[in-house]
Order: C-alpha cells, then sequence, then structure tokens
C-alpha cells in the first residue's frame, strides 16, 4: 500500500516517518521545495527528540522517499497548517484555504478506491466540504469519496511515543472509509486503541479536547492576576490547593500559544457564538496574559531605558516551535512600549525571531538589566543560581 503525506510540518513528517515504521510505502510531499531538499538531503527541519533517527531509520530501509509533484496513490494524508485570521470585524475565522488546496491536489490524481484522510485540526464540518472538493475535481459522486477525519493528538517533544500509544479517532462519513482508515491506523499502533464515529464527531472531539485544555488554563492565569492584586504567592496558593485529592490547577503562565489550544476554541466559537461564553471568557482571558505581564515589568524597571530579557520564545519548553507564542507577543509589546528587548530561545537558529535579537544564554545575563521567565527550558532550570543574581519577573514558577 502506498501513502502519501501531504505537508510535511511539525505533524506530517513524523506521521510518516511513523507510517513508514509500520512497513508501508511512504511519499512525503510538500509544496516547499527547500523542505524537500533539506529532507533528501538527509537532514530533518524541526526539532523533535528521535525524530532524526527514525527517519535515517525509515529512509535506509526504503519505505520514505519525498517529492514536490503529487502523484497517484491509495492513500492520502492531508496535514496542512488551519491557522485563523480576523476579519474586517475583528471576528475569528478558520482560515482553511490549505486544507482546500491540498484536496484539489488530490483530487486531480485520486481514484474510485483511494482514501483520503485529513489529520490537521478543522473546523466543523470541513470534512464534507473536503469530500465536495475531491468529487468536484476527481468527478467521482461525492457520496463514493472515501474520506475521514482522524485528528491528531499528540504533544511536541514526546511526539514518536505518542503517535504510537495514544487512542486514536477515526470520524467517518462512510462505514468503508471508516473501516479502511482504521487498519491503517491499528497497524501503527502499539498500545493506542482506534475509536470509530461519524467525521462531525470526530472534528468536534479534537476542538473540544484542546477547549478544555485552554478554559482550565484560563482559570490558573486569572488566579495569578487576582493573586497579584492581593499580594500572595499564585505558584504556592496553587500547590497548597492541589493537595486537595479532587483539584488539579495548572501552572499559569505568559499566556497560551502553539497551533492547537489558542487556536482551536475559536473554531468553535466562530461557529457558534451566542452559546459558547465561557470559551470565549477563556480566550480573552489568555489572550491579554502577555499584555498583563508587560504592564508588570515597566513597572518593576528601574528605568525605561533599561534592557529586558526574555528566557524563551517558543510555546512550550524545550521545542522549536513559535506558532502563536504569547512569549513573542509579550516582547512586541515590551518594544510598543519603548523598552530594549533581547531574547534567548536556545532552540532556534536565527539570530533574530520576528524582530526580536535573540542571543545566547551567556549573553542575555551579561546584557539584561531585567529577565522575564516565560518557559522552563532544561537550560533555563539548570542554571537557576545564575539567573537569580539579576532581578527577574517569574511567569511560570520556575524559580520557585
Amino acid at each position: 500500500m502506498k501513502i502519501t503525506v501531504m505537508g510535511l510540518g511539525y505533524i506530517g513528517l513524523p506521521t510518516a516517518i511513523t507510517l513508514a515504521e509500520a512497513g508501508f510505502e511512504v511519499c512525503g510531499f510538500d509544496v516547499n521545495q527547500k523542505t524537500i531538499e533539506t529532507l533528501q538531503g538527509g537532514h530533518i527541519h524541526i526539532v523533535e527528540p528521535g525524530l532524526q533517527e527514525a527517519f535515517e531509520k525509515a529512509v535506509a530501509h526504503g519505505h520514505l522517499h519525498f517529492s514536490n509533484e503529487l502523484s497517484k496513490s491509495d492513500v492520502f494524508y492531508i496535514a496542512v497548517p488551519t491557522p485563523f485570521y480576523q476579519d474586517e470585524t475583528g471576528s475569528h475565522k478558520a482560515d482553511l484555504k490549505y486544507v482546500e488546496s491540498a484536496g484539489r491536489m488530490a483530487g486531480k490524481v485520486l481514484e474510485a478506491p483511494n482514501l483520503v484522510i485529513l489529520e490537521s485540526t478543522v473546523p466543523p464540518h470541513t470534512t464534507e466540504m473536503l469530500a465536495r472538493v475531491l468529487s468536484e475535481e476527481s468527478g467521482i459522486d461525492m457520496d463514493k469519496i472515501h474520506v475521514a477525519h482522524c485528528p491528531e493528538r499528540v504533544i511536541p517533544g514526546n511526539m514518536m511515543y505518542e503517535l504510537k500509544n495514544n487512542d486514536r479517532i477515526v470520524g467517518a462519513r462512510t462505514p468503508e472509509a471508516a473501516e479502511m482508515a482504521a487498519s491503517i491506523y491499528e497497524k501503527v499502533l502499539e498500545k493506542g486503541v482506534v475509536h470509530k464515529t461519524d467525521d462531525l464527531t470526530a472534528e468536534m472531539c479534537k476542538l473540544t479536547e484542546n477547549t478544555f485544555r485552554d478554559v482550565n488554563i484560563a482559570y490558573a492565569n486569572e488566579l495569578s492576576v487576582i493573586c497579584d492584586k492581593m499580594g500572595i504567592d499564585v505558584f504556592e496558593l496553587i500547590k497548597l490547593a492541589n493537595c486537595h485529592p479532587r483539584v488539579n490547577i495548572l501552572t499559569p503562565g505568559v499566556g497560551v500559544g502553539g497551533h492547537c489550544i489558542a487556536v482551536d476554541p475559536w473554531f468553535i466559537y466562530e461557529q457558534f457564538p451566542a452559546e459558547a461564553k465561557v470559551i470565549l471568557a477563556a480566550r480573552e482571558r489568555n489572550e491579554n496574559k502577555p499584555r498583563f505581564v508587560a504592564d508588570k515589568v515597566v513597572s518593576s524597571l528601574a528605568k525605561v531605558t533599561d534592557t529586558v530579557g526574555v528566557l524563551g520564545l517558543s510555546y512550550k519548553p524545550d521545542v522549536d516551535d513559535l506558532r502563536e507564542s504569547p512569549s513573542i507577543e509579550l516582547c512586541h509589546i515590551l518594544q510598543d512600549k519603548g523598552v530594549s528587548v533581547i531574547a534567548c530561545e536556545p532552540f532556534a537558529k536565527d539570530s533574530e525571531v520576528q524582530g526580536i535579537p535573540n542571543v545566547s544564554f551567556d549573553e542575555i545575563l551579561q546584557k539584561a538589566d531585567y529577565l522575564v521567565v516565560t518557559l522552563g527550558h532544561t537550560l533555563f532550570k539548570e542554571n537557576k543560581q545564575k539567573m537569580a543574581e539579576k532581578l527577574y519577573y517569574d511567569c511560570v514558577g520556575l524559580m520557585e
């Protein structure tokens, strides 16, 4: 069986490698020529533990190759970005142009027995839209298109384990598509279980999972704001509250980032604005947290000309993923306030990240007058004593 994975980013590449490890013939497809050239040259372009080793083995065994030309395949995996944008009224809208584009490309080479699996996280009814696009391009009747939505459920930093051990949801428009998709995942999984449902429920399931997490993070972030006004340590408070056997409050931070948790709640709110009141309140709390931190930092500076050093720009510890990063948002807010900002993001290769100077750990300790700890990178955890010699604001409780 030949499987083509369309989109070789943070989800697509690990998925392609895992499918190749399971013995499938896998072609990794991407429209970015540089990505294809990097992979064909024997290197991966993202940071993920164990991924380079697994990549090299899959290529060496002949199960994995890469191309920027799409050809016929038994199965097409679509793993492309689904960002949001704000329209002229300021409303958040899902941007499905990459899903539609991938569908139209696949539709041009699609044959009736083929299966299309949508792994991208999408708003409700997107799988139906994809089936319509595939039908338009292929000429196959929409009711005979085999398409399933199987949302990924992995976390950066542990992808290679979770792709093989997390339960998977297979939501399909037809029983045939459900069985076809389930048979692939059952061959990949070592411990996880495949749960079959319809496509609409599968779409809503992934959004529900990430919105649940966003609401819980918002509660922690709101506590941090309240505790600041009360003059008490929010991290000590949460530690004590979590001694209760049925309480598990999360750790507050500088906000919420990443392509999933910071985005997916908007997909629900977009279609159900009158009903999703708690979801909206949580999103607003998390989106406003970087501004709260910026105001605290500015009020703490000895003079406005002080240099602020932000420790961490990725959206979570020990990864290179900068998407929707609240730390980057914090830096931009500080810059808009006239503050000189430098950052240390050890997982970013560039000396400048979105207009923010990115320096080494030693250099930030030397040049910064005031530190803002936004992430618990291992590098920072191992050097807390050095950091404590500076004035600092700790967003995540690392210095406790």
